[in-house]
């Protein structure tokens, strides 16, 4: 594998690779105080939406991101590609780096990931932070649906080779000139060098094999979601962050966290917060991890 050079160079942030779970995950880190954070993309993203977030957090937190299995420079080969494996690789990561319990923040589809760790392995998790995401069984799958305003390109990711048939080779295209203009408010936030370095990975061979595999997923997991929603809900403190999508966040996480959900509202700015608004997202999360730290002593 390779890394370009250009997120190679970003100044604070170094490169790894953990064997965990049968594949190869690669994650970057920065800082060096604890307690830890963790961030988990959504799509059309690798780790490297969180570029401008990670050096704010890092002042204060020892900070990781990954590359979900299949996305980004993480190994893609043949597989299983749904949240609940792609949760255990998270829990085996965090037993392998020897960090948790971690702040956990995740975005968009990684939703249904971190919840099923969050939910099965309460241990490795000192908060949860939900970025503009939703839970299949919740809601979230309706996005499928374009008879009622639903993005088409979940089914085109979700059928069978449609995928690889129809944008293997139109990466650019799809991402720099559709899915990033269409949902962010910004302008400038997101750069030709941020479409560069997400186009350099989902053009790789299989390199949609991790959205594929988490929207075939999403459209598949709704009553298992609910089900370990009803039977385990997040004990830990939980942060819903809105932005382009209001207040879908904060109603998602209402119905499954067993205590009060914090939430925080950023206007004026698209879905993809973390690249649109870094500041006031690591506000958001530097607030709350204090707020967590003192929750967790007083239950201590």
């Amino acid at each position: 594998m390779t890394i370009d050079k250009i997120a190679a160079t970003l100044t604070g942030i170094s490169h790894h690779y953990a064997k965990v779970n049968g594949t190869k995950l690669h994650y970057v880190s920065a800082g060096t105080s604890c307690p830890p954070v963790l961030l988990v993309h959504g799509f059309p993203e690798t780790w490297w939406a969180f570029r401008k977030l990670i050096p704010l957090l890092a002042k204060n937190h020892r900070v990781f991101a990954v590359d979900l299995r299949g996305f980004g420079d993480s190994d893609n080969g043949p597989g299983t590609y749904d949240s609940k494996t792609s949760a255990e690789d998270l829990h085996l990561l965090i037993e392998e780096l020897n960090v948790g319990p971690v702040h956990l923040a995740g975005q968009d589809i990684s939703g249904a990931t971190i919840f099923r760790l969050a939910a099965t392995h309460p241990e490795d998790v000192l908060s949860f932070t939900a970025i503009e995401m939703g839970l299949p069984g919740f809601g979230l799958e309706m996005l499928a649906d374009v008879t009622r305003g639903g993005t088409w390109y979940i089914g085109v990711l979700a059928a069978p080779n449609i995928p690889e048939m129809l944008l293997s080779g139109r990466e650019r295209e799809f991402l720099g000139q559709f899915v990033f203009p269409s949902m962010s408010a910004t302008p400038g936030a997101i750069s030709e060098a941020d479409i560069d370095e997400f186009v350099r990975t989902y053009s790789r061979p299989d390199g949609w094999r991790g959205a594929i595999g988490l929207y075939q997923s999403m459209l598949q997991e709704g009553e298992d979601i609910a089900a370990l929603a009803a039977a385990h809900k997040l004990s830990m403190p939980v942060l819903a962050i809105g932005a382009g999508g209001g207040e879908f966040t904060f109603a998602t996480m209402s119905q499954v966290a067993s205590g009060q959900v914090r939430s925080v509202s950023i206007d004026g700015v698209g879905h993809y917060a973390a690249l649109e608004a870094p500041e006031m997202v690591a506000d958001a999360l530097l607030e709350f991890y204090d707020i967590s730290l003192q929750l967790n002593k007083s239950k201590g």
